[in-house]
């Protein structure tokens, strides 16, 4: 049976990743140190895979949790561009060092495929949609050169030694599990905690910007097919739901959800963030043989039911 490793497994989509695996049966082990991860994600499965307690910044511990492994799914990164905006260098440190120390431990180990977790981010300035890959423009925030980064030594480990890896660019992904507490919180967690509680949430900028927000399980499966794909090794894929949602969309969609009264209200546009996000599906249809299968709408209302029953408490 393949052991497949999730780095950032205590993580929301490691967590997610973790879990599937382990419904399908398969062997697994995870990498986290809890800097933003946490047990409760992993309570559902807590004795059904092994977890190394380590920081992807300390070769050994990539050394440890990569012995054994076929598959690694690389998802530990500190997130979130205004975090890195505050401190590039921890950024810098964890996304490209501990990528890094990643890809020299499995190549070391003899790792069958690596699958590096990458962002929409990437394509920075570049004003064309849909985004596709292979043109990309200058990276807005650290947190999207850290990801650029990634991208880079994943290529080269591939073409200079030959290890199999592929880099998904995930766009806007969003379901349950995702922290609403965090000062860098992702918009929908925020907005369905303003919401359960009566709160305007806050909208940084017009609200005419959009994404191509992107439920949990879409990403799940995508890594998922990324181990095992025939022609994916040493290739960029975007992953996300192909279509765009506009800020304020999205907040007139949960406010229907969840039944809110309160409107919206209007902050400043933050620094680093580009104005539109959509992706090109073509290479991920063609390649990987994805097609996104919970929708924007489906997703909002799972991860809604999922908000009421674990945080709104």
């Amino acid at each position: 049976m393949p052991l497949f490793l999730v780095t950032g497994g205590a993580g929301f989509i490691g967590s997610h990743l973790a879990e599937e695996l382990v419904r399908a049966g398969e062997e697994v082990r995870v990498l986290d140190n809890f800097l933003t991860g946490r047990r409760e994600n992993l309570a559902g499965i807590s004795d059904r895979f092994e977890l190394i307690e380590g920081d992807v910044r300390d070769e050994d511990a990539c050394r440890r949790a990569v012995r054994g492994a076929d598959c690694v799914l690389h998802q530990a990164a500190l997130p979130s561009v205004p975090r890195s905006l505050r401190d590039p260098a921890l950024s810098n440190a964890i996304n490209v060092g501990g990528t890094l120390n990643m890809l020299a431990a499995s190549r070391e180990a003899g790792v069958k495929r690596f699958v590096f977790a990458s962002s929409s981010s990437v394509y920075g300035d570049d004003e064309r949609q849909p985004k596709r890959e292979g043109a990309e423009g200058t990276p807005l925030s650290p947190y999207a050169v850290t990801k650029a980064a990634g991208e880079k030594y994943c290529q080269m480990f591939h073409r200079t030694w030959g290890l199999p890896t592929v880099c998904l660019r995930y766009f806007n992904i969003f379901g349950p599990r995702q922290d609403p507490s965090s000062q860098y919180a992702a918009v929908i967690p925020l907005f369905i905690s303003a919401f359960l509680e009566g709160r305007s949430p806050t909208i940084f900028g017009d609200g005419s910007q959009s994404r191509d927000f992107t439920y949990v399980s879409n990403v799940v499966r995508a890594n998922i097919l990324a181990c095992r794909a025939e022609g994916a090794a040493g290739r960029v894929i975007n992953i996300a739901c192909g279509a765009r949602t506009t800020v304020n969309e999205l907040a007139s969609s949960l406010r229907d959800i969840l039944g809110g009264r309160a409107e919206p209200v209007h902050g400043e546009p933050r620094p680093g963030d580009v104005p539109h996000s959509w992706a090109d599906l073509s290479a991920a249809q063609s390649i990987l043989g994805y097609r996104p299968e919970v929708g924007l709408r489906e997703g909002l209302e799972r991860t809604v039911r999922w908000f009421k029953e674990n945080v709104s408490r």
